[in-house]
């Protein structure tokens, strides 16, 4: 299906979606903003040993772990050791996005690029799983990746990797052809491709 994208007209606007709650979800993947949704998630105060624990917390969700993890960075303090967490692909399509987030904890957040929001909280098992292998398979990409932070929407034609880690996000982009011939980020797409298949299969069902 990522084939089909890329064989498809592209643009990428300033902002991915059209509506503002859409956007507002967008950023949401990335799990770099704990006030996003309303009062700060660790509190006013937050105790930061009680932060580095959730981090720590492989029962916790990875998202919440990323959250915490960059909250512990942005105030200076010490983040226990990296663990990749989560991968978001994006590919711009007809002056849109389509935007594929999976985290190590088996959640799911994909955005069509005709706004539709597929989520997925750890079931149905193979979408779960699938999810889990595809951060799992991302780890060695990312450890090659360019640190930096989080930009604009992608550039045309090119596809994105943003991967979420507790020591902050690295970023792997290129064209699908260079993708697919890179031996360390072309696992990462083709389990992304598996990964959107089971989606769109559930959609279907």
């Amino acid at each position: 299906m990522f084939k089909k994208l890329f064989g498809a007209k592209k643009s990428a606007p300033a902002a991915p979606y059209k509506t503002d709650e859409l956007n507002t979800v967008h950023a949401m993947l990335f799990c770099d903003d704990p006030s996003q949704g309303g009062s700060p998630l660790f509190g006013d105060q937050p105790d930061v040993r009680v932060v580095q624990a959730i981090v720590q917390d492989a029962n916790e969700e990875s998202r919440v772990r990323l959250l915490a993890a960059h909250w512990l960075r942005t105030n200076g303090h010490e983040v226990p050791a990296a663990e990749l967490l989560g991968i978001v692909v994006e590919v711009p399509l007809e002056g849109s996005l389509d935007t594929l987030a999976a985290y190590a904890d088996g959640r799911v957040r994909y955005i069509n690029h005709t706004g539709r929001i597929a989520v997925y909280d750890g079931a149905p098992e193979d979408v779960a799983q699938q999810a889990k292998l595809l951060v799992a398979a991302a780890i060695p990409a990312a450890a090659k990746a360019t640190a930096q932070k989080r930009g604009g929407a992608s550039t045309p034609g090119l596809v994105r990797f943003s991967f979420l880690s507790t020591e902050g996000l690295r970023v792997r982009e290129g064209g699908f052809g260079d993708i697919a011939r890179d031996q360390l980020a072309a696992p990462v797409l083709e389990g992304a491709q598996k990964l959107l298949d089971l989606i769109v299969k559930q959609a279907n069902e």
